[in-house]
């Protein structure tokens, strides 16, 4: 083809894709579930990773195929995409030589968004704009990092035409949507403190919501931000910090409670009804030795807390992992769902965290309802109290002479997204079953920081499984084993639709759609190693299902 025919061929992408940047985002597309769109980071307020699409459905799902790949640049140099003659990078930062990630490869592991035509992603240090029809890159953003653990990065926020993501090294950033180009940064966290950030904000109306993480013995807190000008609105500590707070009477002491971690590494979910965004907590720190925090459930560690988005005051909590020991986090995402329990209508919490154990919570008191062991490897408890909270078994902390422990460092199940489908009522996690030796090695705890004092050695797997657990009971509906020893972190999550699809990964390079009510494997095509949840959306008419793999955004759809 002549290159003036080319370009001729190639306007109509062009003209598409500056309309679609003059429009700014529907709030209102927030609080329904995805469709022709999916504007927050699990399509909606719920995070139940729903879509009412159902265009591609069990009968034609044999026939879904590659639409097109997408290659992101990285770092400050730009680079190249086969429908544009160049990609523009716009270049921001604090430091003047940026801190690479190390160890941690550049990769898309958290969300998607998809507003009119136009896909938002982000990795650490990195934002893109792409054309959601062609995956065409038309803009990127490189920050100039100061370091931080770069371990990943959630995505992003929409507000209007304004985009919002988090640096490794504490930086909140907005961008122009059509553009590319930075309107503001602000400081979320002391990065001397060695926080770092990974959280995709949350917008609901004129907040964004931004969260932290740390390693180390510094307190967890979530933030209020004006997505307008970047003003503070408020700042909310997830454990106590000064004399008569509450929860400090279940720590040693306020020295201990307010370097007590509980940090706030994911999104969480928001209730329109009650104006209470919902979101759970990280471990207590240290995490495995737990003589300076004393005897107590060290609260508000591994819960789940209602907050009120206007005040940023706590109205409930629920803790699923009292007194961690084993830096198991209860940082996975808490599900919204409106169904029959028993035999009453309710609005609940569902959650899956990353002990082996699966709660339902009522969300506008906290009221517990029920809770249960998905997985049947986990042996750090032996009862649930009469709170519905598992009751931590000392011999199994780690000890001089070893304890065989399951769920390993890893857990039942980490950051990976689950999904809600309401046609079956299911619940849908990855589950690793790993056992490990924990050793105590540091006799003197009160030297112990952050995550030391511990060995630990993997002595046995009963692999990894995807398993769908009736919310009504909490019983294992299915359980689909993964061929070999599986790998969770090859399991990114979950997607259902409409069309009776769960879509995901099998832990072995390959995008997998199963049946919902069974688990059985209905397609797949080998694409490499999936780094994030796949999504859908609805464009022109076509479905598509979109996932990442590294920094190549793949998208599939039926044939047209």
């Amino acid at each position: 083809m002549k290159k003036s025919m080319w370009l001729l061929a190639a306007l109509p992408l062009c003209l598409i894709s500056v309309g679609a940047f003059a429009q700014g985002l529907d709030p209102a597309l927030l609080t329904k579930p995805a469709t022709d769109s999916w504007p927050t980071y699990a399509g909606d307020y719920s995070q139940r990773r729903y879509s009412t699409l159902k265009q591609i459905d069990q009968s034609n799902v044999k026939n879904l195929t590659l639409a097109w790949t997408g290659s992101l640049p990285v770092g400050a140099g730009g680079g190249f995409s086969f429908f544009s003659s160049g990609t523009p990078t716009i270049v921001g930062g604090e430091a003047t030589t940026p801190v690479t990630g190390g160890i941690f490869p550049t990769r898309v592991g958290g969300a998607i968004l998809q507003v009119n035509g136009i896909l938002y992603t982000s990795a650490p240090d990195n934002a893109w704009a792409v054309d959601a029809r062609t995956g065409t890159v038309l803009w990127h953003y490189f920050w100039k990092s100061k370091g931080g653990t770069h371990i990943g990065n959630r995505g992003m926020a929409m507000v209007k035409d304004w985009l919002f993501f988090e640096t490794p090294d504490d930086y909140l950033i907005s961008l122009d949507a059509k553009t590319g180009k930075e309107r503001w940064h602000k400081e979320i966290a002391d990065f001397n403190q060695e926080y770092f950030s990974t959280m995709a904000p949350i917008a609901i109306r004129n907040h964004l919501i931004v969260g932290v993480g740390d390693d180390l013995d510094s307190p967890g807190f979530l933030q209020s931000f004006d997505p307008e000008t970047g003003d503070l609105q408020w700042k909310y500590f997830t454990v106590p910090m000064k004399a008569g707070d509450p929860g400090l009477e279940t720590w040693a002491n306020l020295d201990a409670a307010s370097h007590g971690g509980a940090q706030t590494w994911i999104p969480g979910s928001y209730d329109p009804e009650t104006n209470l965004y919902i979101f759970p907590t990280g471990n207590p720190t240290p995490a495995y030795t737990s003589e300076t925090r004393g005897p107590g459930d060290n609260l508000y560690t591994c819960s789940i807390i209602g907050l009120d988005v206007d005040s940023g005051k706590m109205k409930w909590y629920f803790q699923t992992s009292p007194h961690d020991t084993h830096d198991w986090d209860s940082t996975q995402a808490p599900v919204l769902v409106d169904g029959m329990f028993d035999g009453k209508p309710r609005k609940m919490v569902l959650q899956a965290v990353r002990n082996g154990y699966f709660f339902v919570v009522d969300r506008t008191t906290g009221e517990h309802l029920l809770t249960s062991k998905y997985s049947g490897a986990a042996n750090w408890s032996a009862s649930v109290d009469k709170r519905g909270e598992p009751v931590r078994e000392p011999a199994k902390d780690s000890i001089l002479a070893g304890s065989l422990v399951s769920p390993d460092n890893g857990g039942a199940t980490n950051w990976q997204p689950p999904s809600f489908d309401p046609d079956t009522g299911f619940f849908y996690v990855p589950l690793r079953e790993v056992y490990s030796m924990y050793y105590l090695t540091e006799s003197n705890q009160r030297l112990v920081t952050g995550l030391g004092g511990k060995e630990e050695d993997v002595v046995g797997s009963l692999g990894s499984s995807i398993v769908a657990i009736d919310y009504k009971t909490g019983k294992i509906a299915w359980k689909y084993k993964f061929p070999g020893e599986g790998a969770i972190f090859g399991v990114p999550g979950f997607l259902t639709t409409a069309g009776k699809l769960l879509f995901s990964s099998d832990g072995s390079g390959n995008l997998v759609a199963y049946d919902p009510a069974n688990g059985t494997p209905l397609w797949h095509s080998r694409i490499g190693s999936i780094s994030n949840a796949a999504e859908t959306y609805l464009l022109d008419g076509h479905q598509y299902v979109l996932v990442a793999v590294g920094t190549t955004l793949m998208a599939f759809t039926l044939p047209q």
